[in-house]
């Protein structure tokens, strides 16, 4: 149990049967009343952010999440296997579980689970990846007075904008908590 009094940033707490991290939190103590604890939460499931008010001295379950490192295996239309790196155990989590993280993973690319009470609730890829470009247009020569880009195909389906002189068949690296090129690998 933790108290509200003692909330921080990136604590997640249980409440009414959900998963929620604290995004923000402020002390607020009035000149008349008594203090209280406004909150920003956001739901991990969900992703919904809420505002609530507590009194400082209420009792909030801090909720246990189990963080697992998986092997991304394949993809069969459905689902997207993954397998435990320690069990070698495989399970299979939906699109909503796997969300933008797929775009930036390929087969036997290691991945961060997170899971609550059993059940996987997210996917995080590696803050960084190498990529090849399939497929972009060729660049036109003398279109360089200012940062220019153009669209190319990676090869797991994601498009990204890119300089005009990465080719079709070069490697880059992506910076996956925004999904923008970095640099050529």
């Amino acid at each position: 149990m933790i108290t509200a009094g003692e909330f921080r940033k990136g604590v997640t707490i249980e409440l009414d049967g959900n998963v929620f991290n604290i995004v923000d939190f402020q002390h607020v103590k009035p000149g008349k009343g008594a203090a209280f604890v406004r909150t920003r939460i956001k739901n991990v499931m969900t992703g919904a952010v809420l505002e609530r008010t507590f009194n400082p001295t209420d009792k909030v379950p801090r909720a246990v999440i189990e963080t697992k490192e998986m092997t991304y295996l394949y993809n069969d239309g459905d689902f997207f296997y993954f397998m435990d790196v320690d069990t070698y155990e495989q399970i299979p989590l939906g699109q909503d579980v796997v969300e933008d993280a797929i775009h930036f993973v390929k087969e036997n690319t290691n991945v961060t689970v997170r899971f609550f009470k059993g059940t996987a609730f997210s996917v995080e890829a590696p803050n960084f990846v190498v990529l090849e470009v399939t497929d972009t247009e060729p660049g036109v020569r003398g279109d360089t007075a200012t940062n220019v880009t153009k669209p190319a195909t990676l090869e797991t389906g994601y498009t990204v904008a890119v300089p005009i002189f990465i080719n079709q068949g070069e490697k880059i690296r992506i910076d996956t908590r925004t999904g923008e090129y970095m640099e050529r690998a």
